[in-house]
């Protein structure tokens, strides 16, 4: 079996179905490269000194970890100089990032949330980033919020990483779901799957139950009934998982179906949902609906929404697509009463 790097797959992506031009290319080269040096650190835990808080909280009021400072430091260093980019926003900074005036200016958007599941991280349980791209409608100029307000529906790239047991890229160009194991000896992110596709129809589902007094009926209908199992009208037993990582919660998804939920309720009511819509919303779903699955904030599409501002907030219900459609029914048909 040959081994394809992500170098190859990217440069014949390239060749054979013009997917890209070398612009893109070098960006997710990059990214890829920052994440390996994040999954160093990661992997180095206690004895490189990155566990714990950095005392400091970043735009939302939450506080952040060492490793989110580090990791967001990673990123935007990578990225800065190589030329293909025209700006960065992260999760984790109020305004973007614009490009040196030293260095030259590309015609892309790079968005990205550095360590997803950080409140994880103390506890060794796999965390991850996750990353959009984005074209500049005004390229060279200077940056500004308005630049990022793009429907997730004009991505040209997203992806993630998982730092588990192994380190994981997940990508997609916008034709298809591609996944690349990271070879710790070569240094080198390697095509393991191609064309992940998400089953239609799933036994597992995955959301923090402990938030169950705060949700809306629609959510309160639909669990109960999975919690009947095959005593319920759905006659089936249903299985939860709930990592509370989305990248590892949504990684097996993609790898065996199943439905994420963080859906609206009287908790986050006030601040539209509990996801950002452009850090984690649209590139999951983005990746999500090239696997053949669904992405809906219960109510519509995900890739729909026009982003109103950097660190919007949003529900999400995303997975395999006969459930994502049931969820979203109930929630139209309670707000027809």
């Amino acid at each position: 079996m040959r081994r394809i790097t992500l170098t190859r797959f990217l440069i014949e992506a390239q060749r054979q179905q013009g997917a890209q031009n070398s612009d893109l290319r070098l960006l997710i080269e990059v990214v890829a490269r920052a994440c390996k040096a994040i999954s160093v650190a990661i992997g180095k835990g206690s004895l490189g000194g990155v566990l714990g808080d950095a005392g400091s909280d970043n735009v939302q009021g939450e506080a952040q970890k060492k490793l989110d400072v580090l990791s967001n430091e990673i990123l935007l260093e990578a990225n800065e100089w190589g030329g293909h980019l025209a700006g960065m926003a992260s999760e984790e900074m109020e305004l973007p990032h614009a490009i040196p005036t030293e260095y030259p200016k590309g015609e892309y958007l790079l968005l990205f949330d550095p360590l997803d599941g950080s409140s994880n991280i103390d506890v060794n349980i796999s965390v991850g980033t996750i990353f959009s791209v984005l074209k500049c409608a005004n390229a060279g100029c200077d940056l500004h919020d308005h630049d990022f307000m793009q429907k997730g529906t004009q991505q040209v790239a997203a992806g993630y990483t998982v730092y588990g047991p192994s380190t994981l890229l997940v990508l997609t160009l916008g034709n298809g779901v591609h996944c690349f194991t990271l070879d710790r000896e070569l240094g080198s992110f390697v095509l393991t799957k191609e064309n992940l596709s998400i089953p239609e129809d799933t036994r597992e589902f995955a959301i923090n139950m402990s938030n169950q007094r705060f949700w809306e009926k629609p959510v309160q209908r639909y669990v109960d009934e999975l919690l009947q199992g095959k005593e319920g009208p759905r006659g089936k037993d249903f299985n939860m998982r709930w990592v509370a990582s989305m990248v590892a919660d949504v990684h097996r998804i993609l790898t065996r179906g199943g439905l994420f939920m963080y859906p609206l309720d009287s908790k986050t009511v006030a601040q539209g949902g509990k996801l950002r819509l452009m850090y984690e919303a649209n590139p999951m779903a983005f990746i999500v609906e090239q696997a053949g699955g669904a992405a809906t904030t219960g109510r519509e599409r995900i890739l729909d929404l026009q982003p109103t501002g950097l660190h919007q907030r949003v529900p999400v219900v995303l997975g395999s697509k006969n459930e994502v459609e049931r969820v979203t029914r109930y929630h139209l048909e309670g707000s027809q009463g």
